[in-house]
C-alpha cells in the first residue's frame, strides 16, 4: 500500500545551558506534537498505533543527537529520526545556546482510492 501523509507539524526547541543537542531536538519535537490532536487517521478508521512518523531535526551536529530518545518523543506509531546539519549555535554570555528546528511527518499506508 502507498504511504500517504496526512499531516506535517514543526517545532523548536532549546537548550539554554548544556549544549545538550538531544535535549533541544527533544524539545523540538515535543513542541511540533503536542500542540494539537490528530484525529484524521482514526476517524478514517487507522489506529494511532499504524501512524507513520517520520522526524527531521535539524541541530548544529546531527552525531551528537541520541535519535533513540528523540523518537521516544512520539507517543505511538513507527517512528524513524533523522538528524541534520540545521538549527543553530548562539553565544549567550559565557553559555552556548543549542537551538533545534523539527518537521514532523504523519503518514499512514492507504489503498489507492483511485
Amino acid at each position: 500500500m502507498p504511504k500517504v501523509q496526512f499531516a506535517i507539524e514543526i517545532g523548536m526547541g532549546t537548550d539554554l545551558t548544556g549544549e545538550d543537542h538531544t535535549k533541544a531536538a527533544c524539545r523540538a519535537v515535543h513542541d511540533a506534537l503536542h500542540r494539537n490532536s490528530l484525529t484524521i487517521g482514526p476517524a478514517f478508521g487507522f489506529p494511532r498505533e499504524a501512524m507513520l512518523v517520520d522526524i527531521r531535526v535539524g541541530v548544529p551536529d546531527p552525531d551528537a543527537v541520541d535519535r533513540d530518545r528523540v523518537a521516544a518523543e512520539a507517543p505511538y506509531g513507527i517512528v524513524a529520526v533523522e538528524a541534520v546539519k540545521g538549527g543553530a549555535s548562539l553565544q549567550s554570555r559565557d553559555k552556548t545556546v543549542v537551538v533545534a528546528n523539527a518537521i514532523v511527518s504523519v503518514s499512514f499506508d492507504v489503498e489507492d482510492a483511485r
